[in-house]
């Protein structure tokens, strides 16, 4: 049988089941994408907390509103389970799960793993699968490629099943949350196979709901893509981190400088500073890049350098902080301080990697009492790393002035556009800004200080 020839039909008639496995940040979009391209799409997780509430057209990622996902709920076209048995009647299957990294700083790839096992037990001739979770070269050949053809030359051998028997193939997610210019659809897709194979049938699926599809030579070439986006943008942010620390110790406004630097029209692309990075992948992508070329013996100290000034943002926002507490006569052991902002950036709920929670966390270890306000994340949840079960802190209209007053310290660690920046500004004793926001909205005052 030709599978290529039959999936292909599937795919362009629109036939084609899709399955999304890691309905979060990256999986759901995805799989909404694809329901609203006409597809029928099945997700995947192992939070069963996550099935009923997709199942009543509800949304768990606040910049995903409910509307979207109920439309393709009443029209059958989405379903969510946590039945992977399911997976058998999947043409296309998409894997979206998490890749973290260990207390060493070493991948994680359990999830991805234990994906692949999923999948690989319930595979059957001419289905595509598509990896899509950011990794190190060669995951996709390494890990997935020998697993699935295991399951068709049970006796080993030199028979591969890949653009023959099965289709794989690695497309790195690009995702944006909270992005209004660009979304899941709009988004250019880069797309490498195992064979050409399956370069070509992965690229007509991700055509049939993608505006713009860059196919490249092999899965290794678009895994490094990912790293390389991400580590062009660590590298970068790790420059102006430093830089701010050295321009501080001049006296010296390092967003000013920058700001000054971006009017040269070529030649220079603008990076801002911040209290560290967050999200999934800046933090976290160049580290697999790092441990991945040990294996050939080359050592990326570029890299490392960059993900240790970036780590360390956290501690000299605290530090700016105890001096700034120091120099108005307050210990930090004690000190009531406020973070307005917890989620890793404007205008979103998630708090991947956020450094707002690297800030509760030392901030706390030296005594001081800590409470936040974001009206995107309501209660902390546990994370990997994280366990402080705080609230956030509800700020009444009537009190917002006197509540303010309450603490000694404000820390802006999140610029979210509904906060009353004028209305902090003026209710607060101290405000610790490590976005530059006051500034760029034009509220100057001694009480303010860049960190």
């Amino acid at each position: 049988m030709n599978y290529k020839k039959k999936l292909l039909q599937k795919i362009k008639s629109k036939k084609a089941v899709v399955g999304i496995i890691g309905l979060g940040y990256v999986g759901l979009p995805l799989a909404l994408t694809f329901a609203e391209k006409g597809f029928k799409v099945i997700g995947f997780d192992i939070d069963e907390n996550k099935i009923p509430i997709l199942s009543k057209g509800k949304s768990y990622i606040k910049h995903i509103p409910n509307d979207r996902i109920k439309k393709s709920v009443i029209s059958r076209k989405f379903e969510a389970t946590f039945d992977f048995s399911r997976l058998t009647f999947c043409d296309c299957i998409l894997i979206c799960v998490p890749t973290p990294l260990n207390d060493k700083h070493e991948p994680d790839i359990s999830f991805v793993e234990n994906s692949a096992k999923a999948v690989a037990e319930y595979l059957r001739p001419g289905q595509l699968v598509v990896l899509e979770s950011s990794t190190y070269p060669g995951t996709t050949e390494e890990i997935l490629l020998p697993l699935f053809n295991e399951k068709f030359f049970p006796l080993g051998g030199d028979k591969e099943g890949a653009g023959t028997l099965f289709f794989l193939a690695f497309s790195p997610e690009r995702e944006d949350p909270g992005n209004k210019k660009y979304n899941t659809s709009t988004i250019p897709k880069v797309v490498g196979g195992v064979t050409p194979n399956c370069l070509k049938v992965a690229s007509t699926l991700y055509n049939q709901a993608i505006k713009h599809v860059i196919p490249v030579s092999s899965c290794k070439v678009a895994e490094s893509a990912k790293l390389l986006e991400n580590i062009y943008r660590s590298v970068n942010i790790a420059l102006v981190n430093e830089l701010k620390i050295v321009f501080d110790k001049m006296g010296i406004d390092v967003w000013e400088v920058i700001e000054a630097a971006k009017t040269k029209p070529f030649g220079f692309q603008a990076f801002y500073p911040g209290p560290g990075l967050g999200g999934h992948c800046i933090p976290i992508d160049p580290f697999y890049l790092s441990w991945k070329a040990k294996e050939f013996g080359v050592e990326t100290k570029f890299i490392e350098l960059a993900g240790k000034i970036n780590t360390q943002m956290p501690y000299y926002v605290v530090q700016k902080t105890i001096e700034v507490l120091n120099d108005n006569r307050i210990t930090i052991n004690g000190a009531k301080i406020l973070i307005m902002g917890i989620s890793y950036k404007k205008n979103i709920d998630d708090l991947r990697e956020s450094p707002a929670l690297k800030l509760i966390e030392i901030l706390q270890s030296k005594g001081a009492i800590v409470d936040y306000h974001d009206p995107y994340v309501p209660e902390l949840p546990k994370t990997r790393k994280y366990n402080f079960k705080m609230k956030s802190i509800t700020l009444n209209q009537a009190s917002k002035h006197s509540f303010m007053q309450s603490y000694d310290l404000v820390l802006l660690a999140t610029d979210h556009d509904s906060f009353d920046y004028k209305l902090i500004a003026k209710s607060s004793k101290l405000i610790i800004d490590s976005r530059n926001v006051f500034e760029r909205k034009g509220i100057k005052s001694k009480k303010i200080i860049k960190a």
